[in-house]
């Protein structure tokens, strides 16, 4: 097997596990209330990824103040506030449902670059803003998203933006830092910026279900730890345009694994939203390529 070939096993599996979190957020939100639950995936995770950190030799690099806000932002947006938001969604909404709209966080990322950036858009992020908004509507509004469905659709939406704004501000630090030990800063953060909502929450005044904490241990484990290390290890064999297209494979994975885990239905509406972000997604990535070639021919 080739190295890019491995590369592609490592990004298709790390996106895998990413739509899976869908499946889990799922449910976790019927026994955790989502900033206990948010804590409680920290908690796992974080000390794992400082054991690698110990077993590899990355180190945190010295940083400055300016850098510690933007991580600490980052965390809350990024880590806290996407976690808690896709399971408060998950509790009123379709894992389908959610599995479209969090295909549109390339779209959405590259949205919010234009909007905070004043970036001129090209026509390629136009046409892939149309298609993905399309695609988010396909479900919407169709006839079982009335009431809490479409306020469970607004936070999983709510919750890609707050994913769109960590990866914006990634692109703000100053400092270079290994991915391993953003990653641990990440969930050492998140979880101090978690377990502040959650001490109000009184998990245990409902009752707390073996599913969800199983779930929780999951989303921990596979896709925070495993999913990182599968996607920087397929990232560092293929470019980036290549690395871009396999996040495809997120929505895809959710609506499947709803279907085959959950037995939830897959109607014509998430088929034709899935269709729309693909090709959103899809659309970016090829104007990336091409804008790549253009240079390089200059």
């Amino acid at each position: 097997m080739s190295r890019q070939v491995q590369g592609y096993v490592h990004l298709a599996l790390a996106m895998l596990t990413v739509g899976s979190t869908v499946v889990a957020s799922k449910l976790i939100a019927s026994g955790l209330p989502p900033f206990s639950a948010t804590a409680l995936r920290f908690a796992i995770a974080f000390p794992v990824l400082l054991l690698l950190m110990w077993a590899t030799g990355a180190r945190l690099p010295k940083l400055s103040r300016e850098d510690r806000l933007i991580l600490l932002i980052q965390a809350g947006a990024g880590s806290v506030g996407y976690t808690a938001l896709l399971i408060s969604g998950l509790s009123l909404t379709s894992v389908a449902n959610a599995g479209v709209i969090i295909g549109t966080l390339p779209v959405v990322s590259a949205a919010i670059s234009i909007l905070l950036l004043r970036e001129r858009p090209q026509r390629a992020l136009l046409l892939a803003v149309a298609l993905a908004t399309a695609g988010v509507l396909s479900i919407a509004f169709t006839p079982d998203a009335a009431g809490g469905s479409l306020s469970g659709n607004a936070l999983i939406f709510l919750a890609v933006v707050c994913e769109g704004l960590f990866i914006l501000l990634n692109k703000k630090l100053k400092t270079e830092i290994a991915p391993l030990a953003q990653s641990a800063l990440m969930t050492g953060i998140g979880f101090i910026v978690a377990a502040i909502p959650a001490i109000f929450e009184t998990p245990f005044a409902h009752g707390i279900s073996a599913g969800a904490v199983a779930a929780v241990v999951y989303y921990a484990l596979v896709p925070t730890v495993g999913g990182f290390l599968l996607w920087y290890a397929g990232a560092e064999r293929v470019s980036g345009t290549e690395a871009a297209l396999f996040t495809a494979v997120a929505p895809v994975s959710a609506v499947m694994l709803a279907f085959i885990i959950l037995g939830e239905p897959v109607g014509l509406s998430q088929i034709a939203g899935i269709a729309c972000v693909l090709a959103a997604v899809l659309g970016l990535a090829f104007a990336a390529s091409r804008s790549v070639k253009l240079a390089g021919g200059r």
